[in-house]
């Protein structure tokens, strides 16, 4: 699986369903925009229905709720984790990202531009307040 940047600011939850598919960040982005989602509505990094739909739309099956984040260890194969999470006006809002165990060991694939490496290692200094587990059919 390879990290997939966001190309808007507010885009991680596009870019990470992106990777999580295998396709472009504009593939999925124009995917989003059939299915009413865009990386401007507060809903895709404030709640989890857009991100479920369109992981969905993929083919991607989504765990039915969030579980809180306990450790690396304990994450399943595949997980969008929720970093960065924070309240603005009392509303929650986070960064999504993904969480894979691969061959090589696991990997965050995180989408912010801004980023060195999009694929990160350094998991102490990421924070996950809790996570979605991922499965392909």
């Amino acid at each position: 699986m390879r990290p997939v940047v966001q190309k808007e600011i507010a885009g991680c939850g596009i870019a990470s369903v992106a990777a999580l598919a295998g396709v472009s960040y504009e593939q999925a982005r124009a995917v989003a925009a059939t299915l009413g989602i865009s990386a401007a509505d507060p809903r895709l990094w404030s709640q989890t229905a857009h991100v479920r739909q369109l992981l969905a739309h993929f083919g991607l099956r989504a765990a039915p709720g969030e579980a809180t984040f306990q450790s690396w260890a304990a994450l399943p194969p595949l997980a969008l984790l929720a970093t960065k999470w924070h309240l603005e006006r009392g509303q929650p809002f986070w960064h999504w990202a993904v969480f894979a165990r691969g061959p090589d060991g696991p990997v965050v694939l995180d989408s912010k531009q801004a980023l060195r490496s999009n694929i990160r290692t350094d998991f102490g200094r990421i924070k996950p307040k809790w996570f979605i587990a991922v499965s392909r059919p």
